[in-house]
C-alpha cells in the first residue's frame, strides 16, 4: 500500500499521534493500518538507549554501547572510509539494541567557537562535513537502520536555542549551511532529517 493511501485512511487524531509519539523515543503505532512503532535513539558517537525509564536528558542509565570518537576527531583524519566503517558498527549496534532510527550524524557548520555542540559536528567546511556525513550514513544504512542527519539548519549555539532569531542571507544559507545536508540527501540517500531539536 502506498503512503498516500495510508494517510487517506487515517483519522486526524491518528495523524497527530504520529507527530507526538508513544513516548519520548518511540513513534505511535496504528494497528488497524499495520503501522508499527519505531524506536529512535541518539547516536552520533554511540547509541544512547535507556534500559528502563527513558528521559530526553540522558539522566537514567543507558544500555552499554561503544563510544566512538567524536565527529570533530574523525574529521581530522579526512578519512571517509573510516567514517563508513564507524557507521557500519553503529548500525550493527543499533540492530542489536532494536533501534530503528539512529539520530545522527550531526552536520551543522562550526561557525561559532562557543557552540556547545561543536564536538558533534565534523567541520566548518560544508564539503568536508558533507563527505564525512555521507560516509557515516552509508555505513549506518547498510545495516538496515535509518540515519537521521541533524540539526537542520543554521544551528550555531546552544544558549537560547529555542528562541533565537538566526538571520542569514540566501547565498550564505545555500553555500555554507545547506550544502552538507544536500550532500547527505543526494550522495547517501539519508532516510531522515531532524528539522527541529528539543
Amino acid at each position: 500500500m502506498k503512503h498516500n493511501d495510508l494517510i487517506k485512511q487515517m483519522t486526524l487524531e491518528e495523524k497527530a499521534s504520529l507527530m507526538s509519539g508513544k513516548d519520548f523515543w518511540q513513534t505511535q503505532d496504528i494497528k488497524h493500518l499495520g503501522i508499527k512503532s519505531i524506536f529512535l535513539a541518539d547516536g552520533p558517537h554511540g547509541i544512547r538507549k535507556q534500559a528502563a525509564a527513558a528521559d530526553h536528558l540522558g539522566l537514567n542509565e543507558s544500555i552499554p554501547a561503544t563510544c566512538f570518537p567524536t565527529a570533530a576527531t574523525v574529521a581530522n583524519s579526512w578519512n571517509i572510509e573510516l567514517g563508513e566503517k564507524i557507521g557500519e558498527h553503529l548500525g550493527r549496534e543499533a540492530v542489536s539494541q532494536k533501534v530503528n532510527v539512529l539520530l545522527g550524524p550531526g552536520i551543522n557548520m562550526k561557525r561559532n567557537p562557543l557552540c556547545g555542540r561543536n564536538f558533534e559536528y565534523f567541520s566548518e567546511d560544508p564539503y568536508h562535513a558533507g563527505k564525512l556525513a555521507s560516509s557515516y550514513i552509508k555505513g549506518i544504512q547498510s545495516q538496515g537502520i535509518s540515519a537521521c542527519v541533524k540539526h537542520f539548519a543554521v544551528n550555531n549555539q546552544e544558549e537560547r536555542r529555542m528562541t533565537i532569531d538566526t538571520i542569514v542571507d540566501e547565498r550564505t544559507l545555500r553555500e555554507i549551511y545547506l550544502t552538507a545536508f544536500e550532500m547527505a540527501i543526494k550522495e547517501a540517500d539519508v532516510k531522515a532529517v531532524m528539522s527541529l531539536k528539543t
